[in-house]
C-alpha cells in the first residue's frame, strides 16, 4: 500500500513540477509578446533537420506527383488523391497543419486576392457546378506570369489525376477565394 501511495504522490509532484516550468511569470509576458512582434517575418520555414519550406520547394514537391491518379477521399500517393487530400499532403510534408477537407480551407491561412496571389497560395473553388456557390475543390498556385495563373491540383475531370491547369474559363467561374498558408 505504501508503494502505491508513494508512486501516486511521486507522479503528482512530477506533473506539477513540469507544469510549473512552462508558465511565464506575469511581469515577463508583455516583454515576450513585444519581442516576438519585432521578429522579422520570413518567407520560408526552417525545420529541425535544417530543411526549408518555401514556395519553390513546395511546388517542386507537388510537381513530383503529377500524373498520380484521382481517387475520392484519399491522401496517399500510392493509392491516389482527391483535391484536398493532395493539397493537405503537400503542405503537411513541409510541417504545415492544414485542413483535410476543401471546405475547411476557407478558414485556413490568410485570405488574399488574385491580384496579390503568390506561388504556393491555395485556390478555393466551388464544386463542379459553378452555380452552386459551395466550396468543393482546392488547388495550389503553380505559376503566375503574363498569361495568368496556373495551378496544380488533383482533378476528377478529364485528366483524372494530379495535373496543372490554367485559371480561366470553367475554373475562373468556379473561383471563390484564395488563401496564403506559407
Amino acid at each position: 500500500m505504501k508503494k502505491i501511495t508513494f508512486a501516486i504522490l511521486f507522479f503528482i509532484l512530477s506533473a506539477s513540477a513540469v507544469n510549473a516550468q512552462n508558465i511565464i511569470p506575469a511581469q515577463y509576458q508583455d516583454l515576450v509578446k513585444k519581442l516576438v512582434a519585432t521578429l522579422p517575418r520570413n518567407t520560408s520555414t526552417t525545420f529541425k533537420d535544417g530543411a526549408s519550406a518555401n514556395s519553390e520547394s513546395l511546388i517542386d514537391f507537388a510537381k513530383s506527383m503529377l500524373g498520380i491518379r484521382y481517387r475520392y477521399a484519399t491522401s496517399n500517393p500510392k493509392i491516389g488523391f482527391d483535391c484536398s487530400g493532395f493539397v493537405s499532403y503537400v503542405f503537411s510534408n513541409f510541417g504545415f497543419k492544414v485542413p483535410r477537407s476543401s471546405r475547411e480551407f476557407s478558414g485556413a491561412g490568410t485570405e488574399t486576392t488574385l491580384e496579390n496571389a503568390k506561388v504556393g497560395d491555395v485556390l478555393i473553388f466551388t464544386g463542379s457546378n459553378s452555380k452552386i456557390r459551395r466550396i468543393g475543390h482546392v488547388g495550389i498556385v503553380y505559376s503566375i506570369d503574363e498569361n495568368g495563373i496556373k495551378f496544380i491540383h488533383a482533378s476528377s475531370g478529364k485528366a483524372h489525376s494530379v495535373t496543372i491547369t490554367e485559371l480561366n474559363g470553367h475554373y475562373r467561374n468556379r473561383f471563390m477565394k484564395i488563401v496564403s498558408i506559407i
